[in-house]
C-alpha cells in the first residue's frame, strides 16, 4: 500500500521522461485516469489507456510519453506540491501560476482535477496537486 499514490505516478512519469522511455506503466485509480487527462489535454503525454491487471486484480494504466520530432522532451519537470502530510489549498482568486503560464499547475476541485487556466477560467479554487513545466 502506498502513501502517496500521486506522488508515485508523477515520480514513474518523470523517471520515464529522463530514460526516454515510451510508455509507463502503473496502477490505476480515477484521481490517476484524471491527472492523466489533464496532462494530456495541455499537450505533455501523447495519451493513456486502462487494461485489467495480468494479475487480476484492479487495472493497470499505461500512458504514452510524448517527444518532439527531435526525440526533444515536453516535459521538462513535475513537481508535487500538495502531500499527505502537508495539503496546499488556494482560493479561486490565488490559483498559481507556473512560470508566469509557461507551465501548468493541476488542481483538485469540487469539479474534479482541472488546470490552473481551467480553474481561473471557471473561478474554483482547490487542492494544489502538482506543477508540470
Amino acid at each position: 500500500m502506498l502513501t502517496d499514490p500521486i506522488a508515485d505516478m508523477l515520480t514513474r512519469v518523470r523517471n520515464a521522461n529522463t530514460a526516454m522511455h515510451d510508455e509507463v506503466k502503473m496502477p490505476s485509480s480515477k484521481q490517476k485516469v484524471a491527472l492523466a487527462a489533464v496532462l494530456q489535454a495541455e499537450g505533455y503525454i501523447e495519451g493513456f489507456e486502462t487494461a485489467p491487471s495480468p494479475r487480476g486484480v484492479g487495472e493497470v494504466l499505461t500512458i504514452k510519453m510524448k517527444y518532439s520530432e527531435e526525440r526533444e522532451r515536453t516535459i521538462s519537470g513535475i513537481r508535487r506540491i500538495s502531500t499527505p502530510g502537508l495539503r496546499v489549498y488556494r482560493k479561486s482568486n490565488a490559483v498559481p501560476r507556473v512560470l508566469n503560464g509557461l507551465g501548468v499547475a493541476v488542481l483538485s476541485t469540487s469539479n474534479g482535477l482541472m488546470s490552473d487556466r481551467e480553474a481561473r477560467k471557471r473561478k474554483v479554487g482547490g487542492e494544489v496537486l502538482c506543477y508540470v513545466w
